[in-house]
C-alpha cells in the first residue's frame, strides 16, 4: 500500500510541532525516523497512525486521506504500537495477541477458526508459542514487547508503525526486537515505519532513514547516505567518526558534543 505525507503540519492544540512535511514511505521497506528529543518524530508517527489529526495537509493511504477512512478498514491495513502501552487486567500472551483480531470480527461474534490460525501464526513468528498461556506480568521486558508486536501482527496489517519499540530494553533485547522486525519485513513484505534513538541500531535494521530536526525532515535516504559526520552534526549536534563493519553497514562513534555553551546551560 502506498503511504504518502503531503504538506503536513501537526501538533498539540495551538502548538505546531511539524511544519509542511512532504514524504513518501517506500512500500515493503523499513523506514526509521531519527532526531533529537522534541523534534517531532513521535508526533509524525502518531499523525500517520491517526492518533493526531493534522492541522494542515494530510496523510494518504493509496491516495485517500486516512482521516476519511473507516476505522475498522484502516485497522486492517495499518497497525500502530505506541511507545507506552498497557494491557487491561491479568492477560495471558495468547489473550493479548487475540485482541489483534478485533478489526476482522463482527461485534459480539466468537473467534473463528481463521482468527485462531492467525493468532497461532503471530505467536510463532514472534517465538512466543511456548509462552501463550503465561501472564504478561511474568514476562521479561523483551518478551512483553514481542507479545505486543505479535498483537499488531494478528491484525494482518500491510503497514506497521512502531514508536520506540526498544525503549527500556537491555542491549540484547533491543537487537532481538529489531531483528524480529527485520525478519518480519523480509519474510512478509511488511512496510515498517518506526522511531528509534540509537543510531547504530537504526543503521543495522533499516532500509531508509529520515532525519528530523525542528519539525522538518532535513534529510532522507539510505543508511550510507545519512550516516555522515556533517549530517549527524547538524541533526544531533554531535561530532562523530564513521566506520564500516565487515558486513558493509556503517556505524558511528560519537566523540563529543558541538552544542553551544548557552544551549547546554538550558538543558
Amino acid at each position: 500500500m502506498k503511504l504518502e505525507i503531503r504538506n503536513l503540519s501537526a501538533g498539540y492544540g495551538r502548538k505546531t510541532v511539524l511544519e509542511e512535511i512532504n514524504f513518501e514511505i517506500p512500500e515493503g521497506k523499513i523506514t526509521t525516523l531519527l532526531g533529537p528529543n522534541g523534534c517531532g518524530k513521535s508526533t509524525l508517527l502518531k499523525t500517520i497512525g491517526r492518533l493526531l489529526r493534522p492541522q494542515r495537509g494530510a496523510v494518504y493511504l493509496d491516495g485517500k486521506a486516512i482521516h476519511t477512512l473507516d476505522t475498522a478498514k484502516l485497522a486492517r491495513d495499518l497497525a500502530l504500537l505506541p511507545q507506552l502501552h498497557h494491557a487491561p487486567g491479568e492477560l495471558t500472551v495468547g489473550q493479548l495477541v487475540a485482541f489483534g483480531r478485533f478489526p476482522h470480527r463482527r461485534a459480539f461474534t466468537p473467534a473463528s477458526k481463521h482468527d485462531q490460525e492467525v493468532v497461532d501464526q503471530a505467536l510463532e513468528m514472534t517465538r512466543l508459542g511456548v509462552l501463550r498461556d503465561r501472564l504478561l506480568t511474568t514476562l521479561s521486558g523483551g518478551e512483553r514487547q514481542r507479545a505486543w508486536i505479535a498483537m499488531t501482527l494478528a491484525q494482518e496489517p500491510e503497514i506497521l508503525l512502531l514508536d520506540e519499540p526498544t525503549t527500556f530494553l537491555d542491549v540484547c533485547c533491543q537487537y532481538e526486537v529489531t531483528e524480529l522486525v527485520r525478519n518480519l519485513n523480509r519474510t512478509s513484505g511488511l512496510t515498517v515505519v518506526m522511531v528509534l534513538h540509537d543510531l547504530n541500531l537504526a543503521a543495522r535494521c533499516s532500509d531508509r532513514l529520515a532525519a528530523i530536526r525542528d519539525g522538518k525532515i532535513r534529510y532522507s535516504g539510505t543508511v550510507s547516505e545519512l550516516m555522515k559526520p556533517e549530517i549527524l552534526r547538524e541533526i544531533f549536534e554531535i561530532e562523530t567518526e564513521i566506520a564500516v563493519g565487515t558486513d558493509g553497514i556503517p556505524f558511528c562513534i560519537p566523540t563529543g558534543s558541538c552544542r553551544s555553551t548557552g544551549e547546554k546551560n538550558h538543558g
